[in-house]
């Protein structure tokens, strides 16, 4: 069950109490458009399943909700997010290469920053079909152009003849 940022911060503002539109304004949503996103919010698999870890099995519906302001998650915003790696483990490694990698192969890691960083690691290992240059693609091509029953053929094999004859 992996949460994105937002939807943790709409999990934590139900949570608090707020209702779902004052939820999803809380989590970074539009005014304009939280009433719709804290209903999308609501029904969410992974949204309903975090609910119901913390006990909330109702979520508030806007006219049920307080007129008041929607009170603030129950984390400090002080406290520094869970980054999903270790910084230690960063600092370990001098060449990003290696870093990736690390992160990639990483089964504790949350799976969207695998593979964000299987992502990023693509361009070392596989280069793209047209990022050969002209000088590239015009050897191959001539190379191409040079097999085969019209190509370009051995000399003819001379041999000296020895002692005249």
């Amino acid at each position: 069950m992996a949460l994105t940022p937002k939807q943790r911060a709409f999990v934590a503002a139900v949570k608090g109490g707020a209702s779902n539109k004052d939820a999803a304004i809380v989590a970074g949503y539009a005014a304009s458009s939280a009433s719709v996103a804290g209903s999308r919010l609501a029904k969410h698999p992974n949204v309903m399943a975090a609910l119901a870890q913390t006990g909330i099995n109702k979520i508030v519906k806007p006219s049920m909700a307080k007129a008041s302001a929607p009170k603030e998650p129950e984390s400090a915003p002080d406290e520094p997010e869970e980054a999903g790696f270790d910084l230690a483990q960063a600092l370990r490694h001098s060449d990003p290469k290696d870093f990736l990698l690390a992160v990639m192969n990483d089964f504790g890691s949350d799976a969207k920053l695998r593979v964000d960083a299987a992502k990023a690691l693509m361009p070392f290992v596989h280069s793209r079909k047209g990022e050969a240059g002209k000088k590239d693609s015009a050897k191959e091509a001539a190379e191409k152009a040079a097999t085969g029953r019209f190509g370009v053929r051995q000399p003819p094999k001379l041999t000296a003849l020895k002692g005249g004859k």
